[in-house]
């Protein structure tokens, strides 16, 4: 069992920077695969960046290539999204989650999540 709380989220103008959060409680951690997913109002949840439990491997959406970074800290406990060249259209509450499979991409592939942190850019 692994508990996600997100922190880092906020109101930020178009090409501006944020850096997400996601600490983990538990000794489990480095035992999943962490993903970020995102959920804009009137939207589906998607599937932002998913990073390996060793970092070895990472995965990003077509749509946040080239701009966000997601990276671990298993001896924290912690994983991060870092999130460039902020566009209005990443509006959304941003979560974190964690899943026992190899390279999910899938929400339904996840098992724990945290509560969200809302993300705004503003044009």
């Amino acid at each position: 069992q692994v508990q996600l709380v997100e922190s880092g989220g906020g109101l930020v103008q178009a090409g501006g920077s944020l850096r997400l959060s996601c600490a983990a409680s538990g000794r489990t951690f480095s035992s999943y695969d962490m993903g970020w997913f995102r959920q804009a109002p009137g939207k589906e949840r998607e599937f932002v960046a998913s990073i390996s439990r060793s970092s070895g491997s990472t995965y990003y959406a077509d749509s946040v290539k080239g701009r966000f970074t997601i990276s671990r800290d298993n001896a924290k406990n912690t994983v991060y999204l870092q999130m460039n060249s902020l566009k209005p259209e990443d509006t959304a509450v941003y979560f974190c989650a964690a899943s026992m499979l190899f390279r999910a991409v899938r929400s339904t592939s996840y098992d724990h999540w945290g509560q969200g942190t809302q993300v705004t850019v503003s044009s």
